[in-house]
């Protein structure tokens, strides 16, 4: 029971290690899809659908009760039995998270592939749909696999061992959604965001003049210039570079 224990910390510090460039280059990712008005989508198959259920969770409701906030668009591709049932019973599994993906999808949202192995064909193809709708990407995976050549940021796990691996993954979810956390609602140097939210439609140009829409916030108090993060590195502005 120690030497797992001891196994999983282990694993754990190889993360913090060699995977903190990563982490922030997501955090970014998602930091800029939730400004430019845009939502997180996520998906995993197993212990990594209970992951992704899990991510979607922490974004929408609230992870440090220190904030009063509102919740962040997230949605986990994992959760509807009557749409992942009948998907898998007429058309096939492989394409069954790629089908929400092109239903919900929009440019500028994003999607977070959570794999192991990284190389559940599932997963791969979801990946590839998501590029493809000018979506951004990031993976949480193992050693990577052919899921870290297709995505924007590849989060890798440097362990064989799947247990070690989603054991890592929950740390590093946790970590990301405290850093989003911190960014937009953090009450020292920054107000609490009291906002009313209204869509409007707007061009984003380097989408192929796609469109997305835009919240236009009316506050009370409002956020201004750019934030630190808890490793002390500005972060912000990069999701539609």
């Amino acid at each position: 029971m120690q030497k797992r224990l001891l196994e999983s910390a282990e694993v754990k510090r190889k993360v913090a290690e060699n995977c903190l460039e990563q982490i922030i280059e997501a955090v970014e990712l998602i930091i800029d899809t939730f400004e430019f008005g845009c939502k997180v989508m996520i998906c995993g198959n197993g212990g990594s659908a209970a992951d992704s259920q899990h991510m979607a969770g922490e974004f929408i409701c609230i992870l440090n009760k220190a904030f009063d906030r509102p919740g962040l668009p997230a949605l986990a591709l994992t959760t509807d039995s009557s749409i992942l049932t009948a998907h898998a019973n007429d058309m096939g599994f492989e394409n069954v998270f790629k089908r929400q993906v092109h239903a919900l999808g929009k440019p500028g949202d994003l999607l977070i592939a959570i794999s192991t192995s990284g190389n559940s064909p599932n997963i791969l193809v979801a990946a590839e749909a998501a590029k493809t709708a000018k979506m951004h990407t990031i993976a949480l995976a193992g050693k990577g696999g052919k899921l870290r050549k297709i995505v924007d940021v590849a989060i890798c796990v440097p362990s064989a061992m799947t247990q070690y691996i989603q054991e890592s993954h929950i740390a590093v979810e946790h970590i990301i959604c405290e850093l989003v956390e911190h960014h937009f609602f953090d009450k020292i140097g920054r107000k609490t965001i009291k906002a009313k939210v209204t869509d409007t439609v707007i061009p984003l140009s380097n989408l192929n003049n796609q469109y997305v829409r835009q919240p236009q916030i009316t506050v009370e108090n409002a956020f201004i210039g750019p934030s630190k993060n808890l490793l002390g590195r500005k972060i912000g502005k990069k999701a539609l570079a």
